[in-house]
C-alpha cells in the first residue's frame, strides 16, 4: 500500500526583473484591446448622441473656417495659394489641422473627464488619450469628403502622390497623440493646462502653413520650420491632392523624426506621472 504524501507541494515564486517604472507595457495594452475598441466606440457615440447637429459639426467647422480665411487671407490680404483657388488651398490644410487641433484639445481633458473611472478600476491609462485621437478619424473622414467635393467643383485632379496619404495620416495621428498624451498628464496635476490649450492651439495654427504656403518661409529656415510635424503633413496633403508643389519628403522626414521622439518623451512623462492620477484626478 503506497504511503500518502503528508506534505503538500510548496508553491514556487518566480522573481523577474521589472520592466521599469517609466517603461510602456505594450503587452498590457494588447491585453486590454477590447476595452480600447469599446472606448473608441463610446467616444464616437457620446460625441454624436449629445450633439444636436451630429456629424454636421465635422463639416461646419472647416467650412466656416474656409469662408473666413478666403475672405480675409485670400481676397483682402491676397496670400499666394500656389496657383490653385484659395478656398480649396486652405481647406486642404484645414482638414488635417482640424483633426490635429480637436484631437489634442479633447485628449488633453480625457483623464480629468474620466476621473471617476480612474479612481475605481485599473486599466492602462494610455487608452484614454489614444482612443480619443482614434475616434476623431470619423470627423476627419467626413471632412475629407468635403475636400473631395471642393476638388470636384474646382476641377482639380489629385496627383499620383496621393498614394502617400496613409503615411501623412499616420504622421498626423502620431503628432496629435504625442502632444495629447503629454498635455493630459500635465492637465491632471496642473488644471490651468485645460484652459490654456485653446490659446496654444490657435498660436500653433499660425506656426503651421494653414493660411499661407510654406514657400513663404525663407529657404534657410525651412528645416527648422519643419520641426513642427504638421508642416510636412499639411504641405504633403497639398502636394498629393492639389499638386501645388513637389512632394516635400524632406519636410515630412524631419517631422516624422520630431513626432517620434516627442511621442517617446510624452509616453515616458505620462508613465512617470501615472501613479499620481488616482490621487489628483
Amino acid at each position: 500500500m503506497p504511503v500518502p504524501n503528508l506534505h503538500p507541494p510548496r508553491s514556487v515564486t518566480t522573481i523577474e526583473r521589472d520592466a521599469g517604472r517609466f517603461a510602456v507595457k505594450w503587452d498590457e495594452l494588447y491585453e486590454y484591446r477590447d476595452l480600447f475598441r469599446f472606448w473608441v466606440w463610446r467616444t464616437i457615440k457620446v460625441r454624436y448622441a449629445q450633439s444636436a447637429l451630429g456629424v454636421g459639426w465635422a463639416v461646419i467647422q472647416p467650412l466656416f473656417s474656409v469662408l473666413v480665411f478666403t475672405i480675409i487671407f485670400g481676397n483682402l490680404v491676397e496670400i499666394d495659394s500656389n496657383g490653385v483657388p484659395y478656398a480649396v488651398f486652405s481647406l486642404a490644410a484645414l482638414v488635417p489641422w482640424t483633426f490635429f487641433a480637436n484631437s489634442v484639445n479633447e485628449s488633453t481633458a480625457s483623464l480629468i473627464q474620466n476621473a471617476n473611472i480612474i479612481t475605481k478600476i485599473y486599466f492602462p491609462r494610455l487608452i484614454l488619450p489614444l482612443a480619443t485621437v482614434l475616434a476623431k478619424l470619423v470627423d476627419f473622414a467626413i471632412a475629407m469628403l468635403l475636400l473631395v467635393v471642393f476638388m470636384v467643383w474646382f476641377r482639380i485632379v489629385p496627383t499620383w502622390n496621393v498614394i502617400a496619404l496613409p503615411v501623412l495620416i499616420l504622421l498626423m495621428m502620431v503628432s496629435a497623440s504625442a502632444l495629447g498624451i503629454w498635455l493630459t498628464a500635465m492637465a491632471v496635476q496642473y488644471r490651468d493646462v485645460r484652459y490654456g490649450i485653446n490659446f496654444v492651439i490657435q498660436l500653433l495654427m499660425y506656426a503651421a502653413p494653414v493660411v499661407y504656403p510654406a514657400t513663404l518661409i525663407p529657404d534657410r529656415f525651412q528645416y527648422a520650420y519643419a520641426l513642427n510635424p504638421m508642416v510636412g503633413v499639411i504641405e504633403g496633403f497639398r502636394a498629393a491632392l492639389l499638386g501645388t508643389r513637389a512632394m516635400p519628403w524632406d519636410l515630412i522626414a524631419i517631422g516624422a523624426l520630431t513626432s517620434s521622439l516627442f511621442l517617446l518623451f510624452a509616453v515616458t512623462y505620462f508613465r512617470s506621472k501615472e501613479r499620481l492620477f488616482a490621487d489628483v484626478a
